[in-house]
């Protein structure tokens, strides 16, 4: 392998690394994490924190590799994948931020009803889609995927390559950021755990619903530009000096 594919790989790296990891902030989602998974053991969390990373990975892979393809071939605009992730990212936020209290024997009877394959179930939807990777990881992996390309199928093998290996870190550290959730969050104390978990609950709903209005924003942009683009050729057709 030359030095300049080798920088290409360096390259792609860092630049997913950099347009990815701060979207998804596994540390921020943790929480949420936690929350949505109480009363579950520490085994069922652990195999949740492998399949989400598992899961993740195998995602913003995808959607870095074909993502674009398969939104234009369904006629699928990227605005329209936020509104829609960013609807199910804000009615997860409100369940886990209006659900009352569990006392002790409500908590050990969720966990008892927490099995591992219920865990399987969930593992995908919502807690990897949208809760951990949301549209706008989405929408970024796929950015990253058209911004890697080059002129030669070599460089742009080896920028993939490097994006590849920027979602296996991620991935990594998205597994022990879930995994050790708990004891990160041990010397809050259970109240100041809820209070926490609370608050990242109305941050998640916050999100969601900025990530609506990002896409309706982008969806009333594209509907009003070609109307004020005709503004003022329309009023000086309509009302001609001289």
């Amino acid at each position: 392998m030359s030095w300049e594919l080798v920088g290409g790989l360096g390259r792609g790296y860092l630049f997913a690394l950099a347009a990815i990891l701060p979207i998804l902030n596994p540390a921020a989602t943790a929480p949420i994490f936690l929350g949505l998974t109480e009363g579950a053991s520490d085994s069922t969390q652990a195999l949740l924190a492998r399949r989400i990373a598992r899961n993740m990975f195998l995602l913003l892979t995808g959607s870095m590799l074909v993502g674009s393809y398969v939104l234009e071939f369904f006629g699928i605009s990227l605005p329209i994948v936020r509104v829609g992730g960013g609807l199910i990212v804000a009615a997860a936020a409100w369940r886990l931020l209006s659900a009352p209290g569990e006392g002790m024997d409500q908590q050990a009877a969720i966990a008892e009803a927490f099995t591992p394959e219920q865990a399987s179930r969930q593992a995908f939807y919502p807690l990897t889609f949208p809760i951990t990777c949301g549209p706008g990881s989405i929408a970024a992996a796929i950015t990253v995927g058209v911004s890697l390309s080059a002129e030669s199928v070599s460089m742009t093998v080896s920028r993939i390559g490097g994006g590849i290996l920027a979602l296996v870190s991620i991935a990594v550290l998205l597994y022990f950021a879930f995994r050790y959730a708990r004891f990160l969050l041990r010397p809050l104390g259970e109240a100041g755990t809820i209070v926490f978990l609370r608050l990242s609950a109305f941050i998640l709903l916050c999100l969601g619903v900025q990530i609506i209005w990002d896409g309706v924003s982008e969806l009333l942009t594209d509907v009003l530009q070609p109307v004020l683009a005709r503004g003022p050729a329309a009023s000086s057709t309509e009302h001609p000096t001289g």
